[in-house]
Protein backbone atom coordinates (compact mmCIF):
# COMPACT_ATOMS: atom_id res chain seq x y z
CA UNK A 1 0.00 0.00 0.00
CA UNK A 2 1.35 3.40 -0.98
CA UNK A 3 1.89 5.74 1.94
CA UNK A 4 -1.07 8.15 2.34
CA UNK A 5 -2.34 7.19 -1.13
CA UNK A 6 -5.67 8.95 -0.52
CA UNK A 7 -4.07 12.26 0.48
CA UNK A 8 -6.23 15.10 -0.80
CA UNK A 9 -9.34 12.92 -1.09
CA UNK A 10 -12.52 13.36 0.94
CA UNK A 11 -14.65 10.44 2.10
CA UNK A 12 -18.11 10.16 3.65
CA UNK A 13 -18.81 7.11 5.84
CA UNK A 14 -22.37 6.65 7.08
CA UNK A 15 -23.34 4.76 10.22
CA UNK A 16 -19.92 5.22 11.79
CA UNK A 17 -20.60 5.90 15.46
CA UNK A 18 -20.04 2.49 17.07
CA UNK A 19 -16.77 1.72 18.83
CA UNK A 20 -16.96 -1.84 17.50
CA UNK A 21 -18.27 -1.37 14.00
CA UNK A 22 -17.50 -1.50 10.31
CA UNK A 23 -18.23 2.21 9.89
CA UNK A 24 -15.66 3.28 12.48
CA UNK A 25 -13.11 0.80 11.19
CA UNK A 26 -13.58 1.99 7.61
CA UNK A 27 -13.30 5.64 8.58
CA UNK A 28 -10.09 4.91 10.48
CA UNK A 29 -8.55 3.01 7.56
CA UNK A 30 -9.43 5.77 5.09
CA UNK A 31 -7.93 8.38 7.43
CA UNK A 32 -4.77 6.31 7.80
CA UNK A 33 -4.60 6.24 3.99
CA UNK A 34 -4.67 10.03 3.98
CA UNK A 35 -8.32 10.93 3.29
CA UNK A 36 -10.24 13.54 5.21
CA UNK A 37 -13.39 11.84 6.50
CA UNK A 38 -16.98 12.87 7.24
CA UNK A 39 -18.71 10.41 9.58
CA UNK A 40 -22.42 10.22 10.27
CA UNK A 41 -24.40 8.75 13.12
CA UNK A 42 -27.93 8.89 14.46
CA UNK A 43 -27.17 10.78 17.66
CA UNK A 44 -27.59 7.75 19.91
CA UNK A 45 -28.63 8.26 23.52
CA UNK A 46 -25.47 7.54 25.61
CA UNK A 47 -27.61 5.61 28.10
CA UNK A 48 -28.14 2.98 25.40
CA UNK A 49 -24.42 2.48 24.73
CA UNK A 50 -23.04 -1.02 25.42
CA UNK A 51 -20.93 -1.44 28.56
CA UNK A 52 -17.59 -1.32 26.75
CA UNK A 53 -18.47 2.04 25.16
CA UNK A 54 -19.58 3.43 28.51
CA UNK A 55 -16.36 2.21 30.16
CA UNK A 56 -14.31 3.85 27.41
CA UNK A 57 -16.31 7.08 27.75
CA UNK A 58 -17.16 6.70 24.09
CA UNK A 59 -18.84 9.70 22.45
CA UNK A 60 -20.17 8.15 19.26
CA UNK A 61 -19.10 9.99 16.08
CA UNK A 62 -17.16 12.54 18.14
CA UNK A 63 -14.83 9.76 19.30
CA UNK A 64 -14.51 8.48 15.73
CA UNK A 65 -13.59 11.99 14.61
CA UNK A 66 -10.83 12.05 17.24
CA UNK A 67 -9.49 8.76 15.89
CA UNK A 68 -9.49 10.15 12.35
CA UNK A 69 -7.55 13.21 13.49
CA UNK A 70 -5.02 10.99 15.27
CA UNK A 71 -4.07 9.70 11.82
CA UNK A 72 -3.31 13.23 10.65
CA UNK A 73 -6.52 13.69 8.67
CA UNK A 74 -9.36 16.16 9.09
CA UNK A 75 -12.74 14.97 10.36
CA UNK A 76 -16.31 16.21 10.31
CA UNK A 77 -18.85 14.34 12.50
CA UNK A 78 -22.50 14.90 11.57
CA UNK A 79 -25.75 13.55 12.99
CA UNK A 80 -27.78 12.56 9.94
CA UNK A 81 -30.73 10.36 8.95
CA UNK A 82 -29.65 8.88 5.62
CA UNK A 83 -33.26 7.99 4.74
CA UNK A 84 -34.27 11.66 4.95
CA UNK A 85 -33.67 13.56 1.67
CA UNK A 86 -33.24 16.86 3.48
CA UNK A 87 -30.63 15.41 5.82
CA UNK A 88 -28.72 13.92 2.89
CA UNK A 89 -28.65 17.24 1.06
CA UNK A 90 -27.40 18.91 4.25
CA UNK A 91 -24.73 16.21 4.58
CA UNK A 92 -23.46 16.91 1.06
CA UNK A 93 -23.62 20.66 1.56
CA UNK A 94 -21.75 20.58 4.87
CA UNK A 95 -19.09 18.31 3.40
CA UNK A 96 -18.49 20.58 0.41
CA UNK A 97 -18.45 23.67 2.60
CA UNK A 98 -15.90 22.11 4.96
CA UNK A 99 -13.66 20.30 2.49
CA UNK A 100 -14.56 21.58 -1.00
CA UNK A 101 -14.89 18.15 -2.64
CA UNK A 102 -16.13 14.58 -2.28
CA UNK A 103 -14.31 11.55 -3.69
CA UNK A 104 -15.50 8.52 -1.73
CA UNK A 105 -18.79 7.33 -0.25
CA UNK A 106 -19.13 4.33 2.04
CA UNK A 107 -22.79 3.47 2.60
CA UNK A 108 -22.66 1.58 5.88
CA UNK A 109 -25.77 2.77 7.76
CA UNK A 110 -28.29 0.04 8.59
CA UNK A 111 -31.16 -0.56 10.98
CA UNK A 112 -30.19 -2.27 14.25
CA UNK A 113 -30.35 -6.05 14.54
CA UNK A 114 -33.40 -7.01 16.57
CA UNK A 115 -37.15 -6.77 16.17
CA UNK A 116 -37.01 -7.58 12.45
CA UNK A 117 -35.57 -11.08 13.10
CA UNK A 118 -38.91 -12.90 13.28
CA UNK A 119 -41.00 -15.03 10.88
CA UNK A 120 -42.63 -13.07 8.06
CA UNK A 121 -46.08 -13.85 9.48
CA UNK A 122 -45.07 -12.01 12.67
CA UNK A 123 -43.09 -9.18 11.06
CA UNK A 124 -44.62 -5.76 11.60
CA UNK A 125 -45.00 -3.73 8.42
CA UNK A 126 -43.45 -0.66 10.02
CA UNK A 127 -40.36 -2.70 11.00
CA UNK A 128 -40.01 -4.07 7.47
CA UNK A 129 -40.28 -0.54 6.06
CA UNK A 130 -37.74 0.77 8.57
CA UNK A 131 -35.12 -1.80 7.60
CA UNK A 132 -35.67 -1.05 3.89
CA UNK A 133 -35.70 2.71 4.40
CA UNK A 134 -32.39 2.90 6.23
CA UNK A 135 -30.51 0.33 4.13
CA UNK A 136 -31.99 0.73 0.66
CA UNK A 137 -33.47 4.21 0.52
CA UNK A 138 -30.51 5.57 2.49
CA UNK A 139 -28.04 3.96 0.10
CA UNK A 140 -30.00 5.31 -2.87
CA UNK A 141 -30.24 8.88 -1.56
CA UNK A 142 -26.59 9.13 -0.54
CA UNK A 143 -25.35 7.48 -3.74
CA UNK A 144 -27.51 9.68 -5.94
CA UNK A 145 -26.35 12.88 -4.26
CA UNK A 146 -22.67 11.91 -4.26
CA UNK A 147 -22.80 10.54 -7.84
CA UNK A 148 -24.18 13.84 -9.11
CA UNK A 149 -21.28 15.65 -7.48
CA UNK A 150 -18.67 13.15 -8.70
CA UNK A 151 -19.88 13.46 -12.30
CA UNK A 152 -19.69 17.25 -12.06
CA UNK A 153 -16.29 17.07 -10.37
CA UNK A 154 -15.05 14.89 -13.28
CA UNK A 155 -12.19 13.23 -11.40
CA UNK A 156 -13.56 9.74 -10.91
CA UNK A 157 -14.55 8.40 -7.52
CA UNK A 158 -15.48 5.45 -5.35
CA UNK A 159 -18.78 4.24 -3.89
CA UNK A 160 -18.74 1.21 -1.59
CA UNK A 161 -22.00 -0.22 -0.28
CA UNK A 162 -21.80 -2.39 2.81
CA UNK A 163 -24.13 -5.30 2.11
CA UNK A 164 -23.97 -8.80 3.58
CA UNK A 165 -23.86 -12.46 2.64
CA UNK A 166 -27.55 -12.11 3.54
CA UNK A 167 -27.82 -10.26 0.24
CA UNK A 168 -26.92 -13.48 -1.58
CA UNK A 169 -28.66 -16.19 0.42
CA UNK A 170 -31.99 -16.04 2.23
CA UNK A 171 -32.53 -17.45 5.71
CA UNK A 172 -35.54 -17.96 7.94
CA UNK A 173 -36.46 -15.04 10.21
CA UNK A 174 -34.34 -12.53 8.28
CA UNK A 175 -36.71 -11.56 5.46
CA UNK A 176 -36.42 -7.79 5.92
CA UNK A 177 -32.63 -7.93 6.20
CA UNK A 178 -32.39 -10.31 3.22
CA UNK A 179 -34.64 -8.10 1.10
CA UNK A 180 -32.66 -4.98 1.97
CA UNK A 181 -29.28 -6.48 1.17
CA UNK A 182 -30.42 -8.23 -2.03
CA UNK A 183 -31.69 -4.79 -3.11
CA UNK A 184 -28.39 -3.11 -2.27
CA UNK A 185 -26.45 -5.65 -4.33
CA UNK A 186 -28.74 -5.16 -7.33
CA UNK A 187 -28.54 -1.39 -6.95
CA UNK A 188 -24.75 -1.67 -6.84
CA UNK A 189 -24.63 -3.54 -10.14
CA UNK A 190 -26.95 -1.07 -11.88
CA UNK A 191 -25.18 2.03 -10.59
CA UNK A 192 -21.76 0.60 -11.46
CA UNK A 193 -22.78 0.28 -15.10
CA UNK A 194 -24.18 3.81 -15.16
CA UNK A 195 -21.10 5.43 -13.60
CA UNK A 196 -18.30 3.41 -15.21
CA UNK A 197 -18.02 5.91 -18.07
CA UNK A 198 -17.07 8.56 -15.50
CA UNK A 199 -14.35 6.37 -13.93
CA UNK A 200 -16.48 6.03 -10.79
CA UNK A 201 -16.45 2.53 -9.34
CA UNK A 202 -19.33 1.08 -7.34
CA UNK A 203 -18.94 -2.14 -5.35
CA UNK A 204 -20.61 -4.01 -2.50
CA UNK A 205 -18.74 -5.54 0.41
CA UNK A 206 -20.60 -8.57 1.76
CA UNK A 207 -19.46 -9.60 5.24
CA UNK A 208 -20.50 -12.80 6.93
CA UNK A 209 -20.72 -13.03 10.71
CA UNK A 210 -18.61 -10.16 12.06
CA UNK A 211 -17.94 -9.41 15.72
CA UNK A 212 -19.37 -5.91 16.09
CA UNK A 213 -21.64 -4.16 18.56
CA UNK A 214 -24.45 -4.64 16.06
CA UNK A 215 -24.42 -8.35 16.86
CA UNK A 216 -24.56 -8.00 20.65
CA UNK A 217 -28.30 -8.72 20.74
CA UNK A 218 -27.54 -12.15 19.29
CA UNK A 219 -25.42 -12.85 22.34
CA UNK A 220 -22.23 -14.89 22.30
CA UNK A 221 -23.73 -18.12 23.58
CA UNK A 222 -24.92 -21.37 21.98
CA UNK A 223 -26.47 -19.79 18.88
CA UNK A 224 -23.35 -17.70 18.26
CA UNK A 225 -21.08 -20.72 18.70
CA UNK A 226 -23.19 -22.75 16.28
CA UNK A 227 -22.81 -20.01 13.70
CA UNK A 228 -19.04 -19.95 14.26
CA UNK A 229 -18.83 -23.74 13.89
CA UNK A 230 -20.39 -23.44 10.42
CA UNK A 231 -17.61 -21.12 9.23
CA UNK A 232 -14.76 -23.07 7.56
CA UNK A 233 -12.14 -20.85 9.23
CA UNK A 234 -13.83 -21.49 12.62
CA UNK A 235 -13.84 -17.84 13.64
CA UNK A 236 -15.83 -14.70 12.95
CA UNK A 237 -14.57 -11.70 11.04
CA UNK A 238 -13.51 -8.44 12.60
CA UNK A 239 -14.53 -4.90 11.80
CA UNK A 240 -10.87 -4.12 11.05
CA UNK A 241 -10.71 -6.83 8.37
CA UNK A 242 -13.81 -5.48 6.64
CA UNK A 243 -12.47 -1.94 6.96
CA UNK A 244 -9.25 -2.93 5.23
CA UNK A 245 -11.19 -4.39 2.29
CA UNK A 246 -13.22 -1.22 2.00
CA UNK A 247 -10.04 0.85 2.11
CA UNK A 248 -8.58 -1.19 -0.75
CA UNK A 249 -11.72 -0.71 -2.88
CA UNK A 250 -11.45 3.04 -2.32
CA UNK A 251 -7.80 3.12 -3.38
CA UNK A 252 -6.28 3.75 -6.83
CA UNK A 253 -5.26 0.07 -6.85
CA UNK A 254 -8.91 -0.95 -7.26
CA UNK A 255 -9.62 1.30 -10.23
CA UNK A 256 -10.67 -1.59 -12.52
CA UNK A 257 -12.97 -3.30 -10.01
CA UNK A 258 -16.60 -2.28 -10.30
CA UNK A 259 -20.07 -3.80 -10.05
CA UNK A 260 -18.87 -6.54 -7.71
CA UNK A 261 -20.30 -7.99 -4.51
CA UNK A 262 -17.20 -9.13 -2.66
CA UNK A 263 -17.61 -11.74 0.07
CA UNK A 264 -15.57 -11.55 3.28
CA UNK A 265 -16.78 -14.41 5.42
CA UNK A 266 -14.13 -17.00 6.20
CA UNK A 267 -15.46 -19.30 3.48
CA UNK A 268 -19.00 -19.61 4.80
CA UNK A 269 -20.42 -18.50 1.44
CA UNK A 270 -18.46 -18.91 -1.77
CA UNK A 271 -21.08 -18.11 -4.40
CA UNK A 272 -21.24 -14.73 -6.11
Amino acid sequence: MADRELKGKVAIVTGAGRMRGIGRASASVLARMGADVVVTGTGRDPSTFPDDEKAAKWRDIQSVAEEIRSHGSRALPLVSDVANPGHVQELIGRTLKEFGRIDILVNNAAAPYGADRVPVVDLAEEMFRHVINVKVVGTFLCSQAVARHLIKQAQGGRIVNVSSTAGKRGSANTAAYNAANFAVDGFTQALAKELAQYQITVNSVCPGLTDTARMDKMGRGEFWQKRVADIPMKRVGTDAEVGELIGFLCSPRAGYITGQGININGGSLTER
